[in-house]
């Protein structure tokens, strides 16, 4: 072809694109074409994200003062009922639609009382889309508004409308009914949005559900799940708000006050709600939201609160000579450690940083807050002078706590990737360098070590064997931590620093893999691990760069067949699918030691066959309330615990 030719061939592609190709998606169909850009995924993430639209719909009539009571309910086929007693969707004639303005609302993009209209002063709901997305990703859904003595009711089908807006009756009564059916592929349903096989999770709901109650003080929530033959029902009301919610988050700890330091206020037209408490741990624990909804990566309201507390607490122990005129300021991280608090701001038309809406940008909310929280915190330790010198002397432990630790950390500084063969550790590193291809596997034990040394990758895979169980980091500071040979080799070989000092970019390896046997040991040293990474290494896990190994259990064999078996139900299934006459040869695995290099190799690492199980906190309250629970100083709890939960454990090995 000659260059004349290539000319008019490229000249002729890109003149194929005029107003023809411009595709315009009406109506809802672009939910439908693009359900992630609404939802965020089609995953189970996607799929709950649907109830909370719906529920968020009622918060906001209860933040306007006509909501009190919102029902939720999990049916056994599949779908889901919002009910709340608030003013009811609109059923009058929009203006510029001609149609009902509930049906507008259900089926046009943007439509509602959020935007500038005056329907609400103060809104949550996580995109602003509600109704209508849940309504364009369902199969089917029921509207029924309780409104001026009528029942008006409409379905459904894929965000299209199945007949006009029609009363079916008469009440007493006014609010909302929305049910919905979630639009899951399966082999009856094909074209279906969500993903095959995801269902509600019912912990997932109740633990959202619980949050929206401590968040809106007073309002009650009803949650059932009516899938099981034995219905499940929850009641969440919290007269007390925030203040119960930062004592139940601190309910597995000694606390160092009993009632929690209160603050609300409205100043700018901004409402401003802080509790806190300082507990027993060595960790901060602070959770901020903007309109009900959480901003996790935090922004003004948090750095309005935390110049307030840091603020207060120094003044206060410059003017009582708990510092002394030689003492440094202590800094944010010492006044924040072992505090659990709850930041909460309601506001018209908050600003955020991103489109996930985890930051929060509205540059006049840390002034209002700061204001506040100074006020507030100024008067308390004024007034409780007990309580502000115990928590003054915390918080000068903390400050030479993370003196000791400072210098701890630049002893675990690594100075070159040459010096890995000299790490404490006995670590084998792998031959590769880009982080992004590597991982490194901690194996409990030299025998196991020696297994996964012999059967690894060695251009991506690394080895380092752990000598027994390391420190339970949540009984201790990033002090005592370090001085553990285990934990300090951890840190050298990942090569990205801890605590303050953690820069992502020099990690050395993108997945940390903890590869311990199948037993009660190795149970207990993967979460000892995981205590560890989540408490001073987070963003490993929130990251996603953190993985649990899964080895097999057993191996069973007949004749010529061979199968690696995970658990008891796997095992009683794959017996019944071989026969049990003549009697298959089970061997049990009590350990990664009792495998060759090869089976660990085709098990346990080989990346095309082997099982990994990615830790990630979904919910950092839930997973801060189980790493207490299960490592914490307090006994009864624990006991508890495992006593509830004692019918998950077939069979152990002690």
């Amino acid at each position: 072809m000659t260059e004349q030719q290539e000319l008019e061939q490229a000249t002729q592609v890109t003149s194929e694109y005029g107003e023809e190709q411009i595709q315009v998606l009406e109506g809802l169909e672009a939910v439908r074409r693009r359900p992630g850009m609404y939802i965020g995924s089609t995953d189970a993430r996607g799929l709950h994200h649907l109830v909370y639209e719906i529920v968020d719909n009622s918060i906001d009539e209860a933040l306007a003062g006509y909501c009190t009571e919102i029902r939720v309910t999990l049916f056994g086929d599949g779908s889901v009922e919002v009910v709340d007693n608030g003013r009811g969707f609109p059923v009058g004639i929009h203006p510029s639609t001609g149609r009902p303005a509930v049906e507008v609302c259900l089926t046009v993009l943007h439509a509602g009382g959020k935007f500038g209209g005056g329907g609400y002063k103060v809104s949550g709901g996580l995109h602003g889309v509600g109704a209508s997305v849940v309504n364009a990703l369902s199969k089917h859904l029921t509207v029924t508004v309780y409104q001026d003595g009528k029942i008006h009711q409409q379905e459904y089908a894929l965000g299209k409308y199945l007949y006009d807006l029609k009363v079916i009756g008469e009440t007493d009564r006014t609010g909302t009914t929305i049910r919905f059916t979630p639009d899951i592929r399966s082999a009856d349903n094909p074209e279906g949005v969500f993903e095959e096989g995801i269902t509600f999770d019912h912990d997932t709901l109740k633990t959202r559900l619980r949050e929206m109650a401590f968040l809106n003080k007073g309002i009650r929530i009803v949650y059932r799940d009516e899938r099981k033959e034995t219905p499940q029902e929850d009641v969440f009301c919290y007269e007390g708000g925030l203040r119960e919610y930062v004592k139940w988050l601190n309910r597995d700890r000694e606390v160092l006050f009993p009632e929690p330091i209160y603050t609300e206020g409205l100043k700018d037209g901004i409402l401003v709600e802080v509790a806190m408490q300082y507990n027993d741990s060595y960790q901060d624990n602070i959770y901020t939201f903007a309109n009900n909804i959480a901003t996790p990566d935090g922004g003004t309201h948090l750095a309005g609160f935390s110049t307030a507390l840091t603020r207060a607490i120094n003044d206060y122990g410059r003017r009582y000579k708990i510092l002394k005129d030689s003492d440094a300021n202590l800094r944010g991280e010492d006044v924040r450690e072992s505090l659990t608090a709850i930041v909460s701001i309601k506001m018209e038309d908050p600003q955020f940083e991103s489109q996930t809406k985890s930051k929060l940008g509205s540059g006049q909310v840390r002034g209002v807050v700061d204001s506040l929280v100074t006020e507030e915190l100024t008067t308390y330790l004024e007034e409780h002078p007990p309580i502000a010198k115990a928590i003054l002397e915390r918080c000068v432990n903390a400050a030479h706590a993370r003196e000791a630790a400072r210098k701890a950390r630049e002893a675990t500084r690594r100075k070159s990737v040459l010096e890995s063969a000299s790490l404490p550790g006995k670590l084998a590193d792998c031959s590769d360098r880009d982080p992004a291809k590597c991982e490194i596997f901690m194996v409990e034990g030299d025998s196991a070590g020696g297994s996964a040394k012999g059967g690894r990758d060695s251009r991506f895979q690394a080895i380092l064997p752990l000598r027994g169980k390391i420190l339970n980091v949540e009984k201790v500071r990033l002090d005592r931590a370090l001085s553990n040979a285990e934990i300090r080799a951890m840190i050298t070989a990942f090569g990205c620093g801890i605590g303050e000092d953690f820069d992502e970019s020099k990690l050395r390896y993108h997945r940390i893999v903890c590869m311990t046997d199948a037993d009660v040991d190795g149970a207990h040293i993967r979460i000892l691990l995981l205590t560890f990474f989540y408490r001073y290494m987070r963003p490993l896990v929130e990251k996603g760069y953190v993985y649990a190994a899964m080895p097999p259990l057993y191996k069973v064999t007949k004749g010529k067949f061979q199968q690696y078996v995970y658990d008891d139900d796997e095992l009683q299934r794959v017996l019944d699918e071989i026969g049990r006459d003549p009697k298959p040869e089970i061997q049990r695995y009590k350990g990664l030691g009792e495998m060759s290099s090869q089976q660990l190799w085709d098990t346990t690492m080989n990346p095309e066959t082997r099982m990994m199980m990615q830790i990630t906190p979904e919910d950092a309250m839930e997973a801060d309330h189980l790493f207490t629970l299960l490592m914490g100083e307090a006994v009864e709890p624990r006991k508890q615990f495992i006593q509830e939960n004692s019918d998950l454990v077939k069979d152990l090995d002690v």
